[in-house]
């Protein structure tokens, strides 16, 4: 036999690069052209997972189970001759676990709003894969472009209220590269701000008016305490 095999290709014939627990995939990994028999060995972070013996040219098939976050990670394959001391390894495949969205949080720093007012809605999932994407809705219908955010923020989005139509129910919803898994939001709702009298004006008015009787009533007090003294004498 040749003193050394080819570079094997490590390929996927069963199954993503993005996983899911409990998912299985599987990895062929052939040398071409080789002289069999070749032994296989699948390999995880440099550690050996498995190993399988071929007599012919056919590729060697691992499957494996994604069952932890530790099965995920960097795989290569080595081919070598039996009884050889030599053999070469593969390019590396790479897993990387997704995990679906939690329910959004659909929130506002005011939950009370009055005609001509700019409000902001923010979603925001706190477990899941990302990158994540929001869509926001008022009633059925979305109310803005679908927001795709690759670092673990709450999508914004602002909002003016212009009419009574607009204290409507709104929801967001979210989801991520996880098969069959979107998440709605709990309703949101703007209420309409009670618009408050200014009494003040009044009250100051009122209150500048009794003060003045007062001040009067004191300033006259003298003018009719002094006759009623002189004729009491």
């Amino acid at each position: 036999f040749p003193e050394m095999v080819s570079n094997p290709k490590l390929v996927l014939a069963q199954g993503t690069l993005n996983v899911v627990l409990k998912q299985n995939v599987t990895l062929s990994c052939l040398s071409e052209p080789g002289s069999p028999p070749v032994r296989y060995t699948l390999f995880k972070h440099n550690q050996q997972v498995s190993a399988l013996d071929r007599s012919d040219l056919s590729p060697a098939l691992f499957t494996l189970t994604i069952s932890s976050a530790s099965d995920v990670g960097e795989y290569k394959c080595k081919a070598e001759y039996n009884n050889s001391s030599g053999g070469k390894y593969s390019n590396s495949l790479n897993f990387t676990l997704i995990e679906p969205v939690s329910k959004p949080v659909l929130s506002s720093p005011t939950s009370q709003a009055k005609k001509g007012q700019n409000v902001t809605l923010s979603c925001f999932s706190k477990n899941g894969s990302l990158p994540i994407t929001y869509l926001f809705f008022k009633g059925t219908q979305n109310i803005s472009p679908q927001k795709t955010m690759q670092k673990r923020e709450a999508a914004v989005i602002f909002l003016f209220i212009n009419s009574l139509s607009d204290f409507g129910t709104y929801k967001c919803k979210a989801n991520n590269s996880f098969p069959n898994n979107t998440k709605y939001s709990n309703s949101f709702n703007f209420t309409l701000a009670e618009e408050r009298s200014h009494p003040q004006p009044l009250i100051i008015s009122l209150g500048l008016i009794l003060l003045l009787l007062i001040i009067g009533f004191a300033l006259a007090i003298p003018f009719f305490l002094i006759p009623l003294y002189k004729a009491s004498e």
